[in-house]
């Protein structure tokens, strides 16, 4: 990954979805984060944005492009208010994600803690963005049945990181969950400019 990322290969198409579903100034967390190439987007397009991943070897990648203090050792199943507090992290967001296959590397019932936690985690209107293998554990068939015990709501689904219509045969799955409340984008016109 570290010699994609110097090459200038783009490894931040995720960012980029991410970034347009959330206000300006957002609060970030990517949950496996590997080194840091989300955080590091997030971050440059003015979020505040963290990075959690247990393996500090891949971290050590993360803190050699990034800045360290973005990132702390944590795995998905850990994740907690009480955990992200003890890591002098935020325990609010407003979108977390779990990409690059998160979810398939977790058992169901890691997976059903990992999204109850993240439910709980999330601001009025957050979001938790999932992307990963379709057929593969963690697929969006355990994130549906999932995120209904959870109280959280599929939003959106797709192929991919560029918004192509998810069908069952997608090999890929961005899926979009919501929890309560409304969204909010602040006051600006954020590029609308509605006509008299």
């Amino acid at each position: 990954m570290r010699g994609l990322v110097t090459a200038g290969v783009d490894m931040s198409v995720d960012a980029r979805f991410v970034d347009v579903l959330c206000r300006r100034g957002s609060h970030i967390l990517d949950i496996g984060c590997g080194i840091g190439n989300a955080v590091r987007a997030l971050r440059t397009a003015g979020h505040e944005a963290y990075g959690i991943d247990p393996s500090e070897r891949v971290l050590s990648v993360a803190y050699e492009l990034s800045t360290a203090d973005w990132f702390r050792s944590l795995s998905a199943q850990s994740v907690s208010v009480d955990s992200l507090a003890r890591a002098a992290l935020p325990v609010e967001y407003d979108a977390i994600l779990m990409t690059g296959n998160v979810p398939a590397f977790l058992s169901s019932e890691e997976l059903e803690s990992v999204m109850c936690s993240v439910a709980l985690l999330l601001n009025d209107g957050g979001i938790l963005v999932i992307g990963t293998t379709t057929a593969s554990r963690g697929g969006p068939r355990d994130q549906d049945r999932i995120a209904e015990s959870v109280d959280l709501k599929l939003l959106h689904r797709y192929s991919d990181w560029h918004l192509t219509p998810w069908s069952r045969n997608s090999p890929w799955t961005v899926s979009v969950f919501g929890g309560e409340g409304q969204r909010d984008f602040g006051s600006g016109p954020d590029g609308i400019f509605t006509l008299p």
